[in-house]
């Protein structure tokens, strides 16, 4: 079990590529296996999610060979695996996986993953799956599913989810129709995006997308780096007097960049499309810091990630901030609004939890203590910048959870900080 210490530091100043966009290498890689022709994906994130996902396609039958900072997908049949696939703890794999395998008649599979993953509800995917005629068994891990031929839907999700969204998408592309998946609010549109690119026949309408039955086309792409990631160091430099960063390949798709509405956070060149995708170069220098904010509605989903260290950012403001309409934090690696809350508050702030988010009063002096991250690497990331700014010195246990996303944080951590 890892254990990092940190202490309180005057800046962070560098230049560096933070982490691949780890949704974007799982669609990636799945898109890829389904593809026709040979695929190329460069500069995949190969940290413990993704690498679940790369080793559930191969025993599927996905034939994924490294070439340079990526691999080379070749088209190969899918077919029922000997063993359980092990998801391990991300739940993206385990239910776009679902709707792809569901769509191949005559494929059947277990998915399995890690005790946190077992936790979280995956009714979600399961009931659409059975409505396109899958046949799945169990509505939170393991879940069994045997492919068939499916049918499209028109379904309307309670809860703005990606993850569920791709699921049904990924199911409609060998389907016998197509079908249309409706969202209270704008979720991430990684997946429509790509399928966009490859020549897919999807069609977006407001908060409706319809994808058509479509063979999927070889494709070349490099994944760009995760602004979730770069997250951290972005509330970093705001905290810390004098912080310079350029961060390189940045991906600033408008579902996932919902943290800079905040402010002026950072200013952008070299702005590019990669299969779809908006990229830039950022920079980020220390500005005033913004007034105390209000997050609710329509703007969670695009800042779901960022919560955990947009409210260290809260404790800092002068005045009252407020999450709300996030309950989904509460199902995630772990119940993240107490465990925000705990860990916060074990260092001096004023968070009151509430059902769907938290009430936070700054600015609060912080000061070093004890944290457990409970195995969740956003919580224990979120942990150790509070560490930069605390009095004393800041103890994170059990930081191996940290691989799940961002195997370098550490590494970065130590390049990037002066003290």
């Amino acid at each position: 079990m890892g254990i990092l210490r940190i202490r309180k530091a005057k800046r962070i100043a560098g230049e560096f590529r933070p982490p691949s966009d780890k949704s974007i290498t799982h669609r990636a890689l799945l898109l890829a296996a389904l593809s026709e022709r040979e695929s190329y994906v460069g500069r995949p994130l190969m940290a413990e999610d993704c690498h679940a996902m790369m080793t559930c396609l191969r025993s599927l039958g996905a034939r994924a060979i490294e070439d340079g900072p990526g691999f080379r997908i070749q088209p190969s049949p899918w077919a029922s695996p000997e063993l359980p696939l092990n998801c391990g703890n991300s739940g993206t794999a385990m239910r776009l996986l679902a709707g792809a395998i569901a769509s191949f008649d005559g494929v059947a599979a277990t998915l399995i993953g890690d005790e946190s993953l077992s936790r979280r509800p995956m009714k979600r995917v399961s009931e659409p799956l059975r409505q396109m005629g899958a046949q799945v068994e169990g509505d939170r891990p393991p879940l069994t599913i045997h492919g068939r031929r499916l049918h499209g839907i028109q379904y309307r999700q309670e809860v703005a989810s990606a993850q569920v969204k791709s699921a049904i998408l990924f199911a409609t592309l060998r389907a016998t129709s197509e079908s249309t998946v409706v969202e209270p609010s704008q979720s991430r549109d990684h997946t429509e995006r790509m399928m966009k690119a490859v020549g897919i026949d999807l069609m977006t309408e407001g908060l409706s997308v319809t994808v058509d039955p479509s063979p999927v086309r070889g494709f070349e792409t490099t994944v760009p780096s995760d602004f979730s990631s770069a997250a951290f160091w972005i509330i970093a430099a705001s905290l810390l007097p004098g912080s310079e960063l350029v961060l390189r390949d940045l991906g600033l798709n408008p579902t996932r960049t919902g943290l800079l509405e905040l402010g002026n956070l950072l200013k952008v060149e070299g702005r590019r499309q990669v299969l779809g995708e908006p990229v830039g170069d950022a920079i980020v220098e220390r500005t005033p810091l913004p007034e105390p904010f209000q997050i609710g509605g329509e703007l969670v989903p695009r800042l779901i990630d960022e919560i955990p260290i947009m409210a260290l950012l809260a404790t800092q403001l002068r005045g009252r901030s407020v999450i709300q309409d996030a309950s989904e934090l509460r199902i995630k690696e772990s119940d993240r609004v107490a465990k925000t809350a705990e860990f916060l508050n074990q260092m001096g702030a004023e968070v009151t939890p509430t059902d769907d988010g938290m009430i936070i009063e700054g600015p609060t002096p912080l000061k070093g203590t004890t944290i457990d991250p409970a195995g969740d690497h956003r919580i224990a990331m979120s942990a150790a910048i509070a560490g930069l700014i605390a009095e004393g010195t800041t103890e994170v246990k059990g930081t191996d959870c940290i691989n799940t996303s961002y195997p370098e944080f550490v590494k970065h951590l130590e390049k990037l900080v002066e003290y």
